[in-house]
């Protein structure tokens, strides 16, 4: 276990299998962090307020989470927190001009806030396949961090059907970095405890939001005026 020292978080949590202890240190300017590597269990329809604010306040001290989606468990931290993206990009063992990020967003106002303004047929696709199991590339406006966005100056963004990963979005007020997690064993991906087990000592938290999906999302390139299939995922998609 690792103690740090953080003037933005008001409690103090211990951690230990599934007993959480939390309480408020008198002197402000003096709180700790106790890192132990979570396993968190959250009800996936009704994720409790608790846990999320420890998760949310986890992001916005630097941390990495491991957390569910609408297809498999990915990878994520604040985009606005430097180090933990680059956390994720050495995780990853990626170089960072190479590294294929997206982000998980609340809802359509997000999308429009981090992609430059597309056309109203673009939009109606983007309205009648989220929230889902897609991915979509387009191109990236100046909220996007520099160190995020493609050489092609673009980003890929989600709005998974996944009401974990949403609150947290919610509850952060922007997105958070998503890629997929380290490895390829497929087994790894779906159960939380075993992703814990695995991957554990990566990050910060596990999110067990329930046995994930073995299939990625479907990925389409809308930054030329027109759908592009990139990647079949769990997302339908027609072949013309």
């Amino acid at each position: 276990m690792v103690v740090k020292k953080s003037r933005k978080l008001g409690w103090q949590v211990l951690f230990r299998e599934n007993f959480i202890l939390e309480f408020n240190e008198l002197d402000s300017f003096t709180t700790y962090y106790l890192h132990c590597y979570m396993l968190i269990h959250l009800h996936p329809d009704n994720p409790q307020p608790r846990s999320i604010k420890i998760i949310v306040d986890c992001l916005l001290n630097g941390g990495v989470i491991i957390y569910p989606t609408d297809t498999i468990y990915g990878l994520g931290c604040d985009i606005l927190e430097h180090r933990a993206v680059e956390r994720i990009i050495q995780i990853k063992k990626l170089h960072p001009s190479k590294a294929t990020l997206s982000f998980i967003c609340y809802n359509l106002s997000d999308l429009s806030r981090y992609s430059k303004s597309i056309s109203t047929p673009l939009f109606r696709i983007l309205k009648n396949h989220l929230p889902g199991p897609y991915t979509f590339i387009l191109p990236a406006s100046k909220q996007v961090p520099k160190m995020l966005k493609s050489k092609k100056d673009t980003i890929g963004l989600r709005i998974p059907d996944n009401t974990i990963a949403r609150t947290i979005v919610r509850e952060l007020s922007h997105p958070i970095l998503s890629t997929s997690l380290p490895g390829e064993k497929v087994e790894e991906y779906t159960d939380p405890e075993l992703i814990h087990e695995n991957f554990g000592n990566l990050v910060d938290i596990v999110v067990d939001g329930g046995i994930g999906n073995t299939v990625p999302s479907t990925v389409i390139d809308l930054t030329s005026g027109k759908p592009v299939l990139i990647r079949m995922g769990l997302g339908e998609w027609p072949d013309n």
